[in-house]
């Protein structure tokens, strides 16, 4: 039934010009804002809606990912954008953020609501 609709994901956030101001400025995502509703145009992939929701939790769990190629390099500069990283106890990072425990590598980090994002480097 719904096998040949294009499907798109969402999340919600509490500020739609912080969220717009972070993805765009600090990610360098193409992003574009119409009826108030931000769309995040991920290349190769769909688009993503963000919505603004008064009374908004962050997600307890990653709402994106982002694929790279060279991990260290890409927190490196997104730390010089000020971008910080979580830590998490059950998961030891190194000094920069990095999980290094098996798997692909990865480090998440939060955007201005407080969802939880990940860049990730497969092995």
């Amino acid at each position: 039934m719904l096998g040949s609709v294009k499907a798109f994901s969402g999340f919600s956030v509490d500020d739609i010009e912080a969220a717009r101001a972070f993805y765009e400025g600090t990610l360098g995502l193409t992003v574009s804002v119409e009826n108030g509703l931000l769309t995040l145009h991920i290349r190769g992939g769909r688009d993503i809606l963000v919505y603004p929701k008064d009374d908004h939790t962050p997600a307890t769990y990653t709402v994106l990912n982002f694929p790279v190629d060279d991990i260290g390099k890409v927190v490196d500069e997104l730390a010089a954008r000020g971008v910080r990283f979580e830590r998490y106890p059950h998961l030891e990072a190194d000094e920069r953020g990095i999980f290094r425990g098996g798997g692909p590598l990865i480090a998440w980090f939060a955007d201005p609501a407080g969802n939880i994002l990940s860049v990730l480097q497969e092995p």
